[in-house]
Parts: structure tokens; sequence; C-alpha cells
């Protein structure tokens, strides 16, 4: 029987976590190209790194196959958990591993006191239906915004 659990991460497992984050994300649907470490060092530290940083990984014995980073924001509502990347290994993917890491990453928030998750994501990615899936909503009021430089 395999056994999943769930570990606040911190820098020391950057290696881990880079190595995950490009696996995923280099391929479809993304194609993200990662292939400048300096920035992908840099990416990950600023996720990782931050006085507000958290990060979960789920572990399948001791390979780290899901990984969830972002910060934590104290709002008027509440304190939120705001997920700036999530991904479980591609190898992975489509076995209930998501679904469970979201649980997982739930119950963790919950004991911290946390009102909420929050995360971004494109509606023409399969994470869209993945996320409406395990409950989450579109906020209708809000829009995101980028300006090309």
């Amino acid at each position: 029987m395999v056994e999943y659990y769930l570990r606040q991460l911190d820098e020391t497992a950057s290696n881990k976590v880079e190595a995950l984050f490009v696996h995923v994300f280099e391929q479809a649907p993304w194609h993200d190209d990662w292939s400048d470490k300096t920035q992908l060092k840099c990416y990950i530290h600023d996720l990782m790194g931050q006085n507000n940083s958290l990060t979960f990984g789920l572990y399948e014995g001791k390979e780290l196959v899901g990984l969830s980073m972002g910060r934590v924001k104290h709002w008027y509502t509440g304190t939120e958990y705001c997920i700036d990347e999530l991904c479980i290994c591609t190898e992975k993917q489509s076995q209930g591993l998501g679904a469970l890491f979201i649980r997982e990453i739930e119950q963790a928030c919950k004991a911290q006191g946390f009102t909420h998750l929050f995360l971004l994501t494109e509606n023409d990615v399969p994470a869209y239906e993945f996320y409406k899936k395990q409950g989450f909503y579109e906020l209708e009021t809000n829009v995101a915004f980028a300006k090309k430089l």
C-alpha cells in the first residue's frame, strides 16, 4: 500500500522543488522554458524564501510528487494561503493525487487558522476544471491585468 503524506518545505528542499517544477511545467500544456537556471533559482527563492512564504510538498515515500508554493496573506476577511504554483508529477496525474493534495493543504491551513485558499489559473488548461471540481469558485468581480514593458 502506497502512503502519501504532506510536509511543509523550506529552501533546503529547493533542489528537489526545482526538479519537480521544471519537469511538470516544461511539458504540455504549459511548455515553459526554464533553461535559464539563474532565473529559475530566483523564482523558486521568490516563492520559498520570503518571510510569508508557505510551501507544501506531497510525498510518496521519500519521493516528492506534489508541490504547492505560495504565501500567507493577512486580509480583513482572515488569513489566506495564496497559491502561486501547484503541481503533481506528470506521471502521477489523473490518479487522484491532486485532490488528495488539495485536501491535505486545506487541513494544514485550517489547523493554522487560515480562512481561504486563493489562486489564479488560466481558463484554457486542464487545471481550470480540476480546481472547480475541488470546490474553488471564480471571483466574479476580480480580473487579472498585465502590461508588457
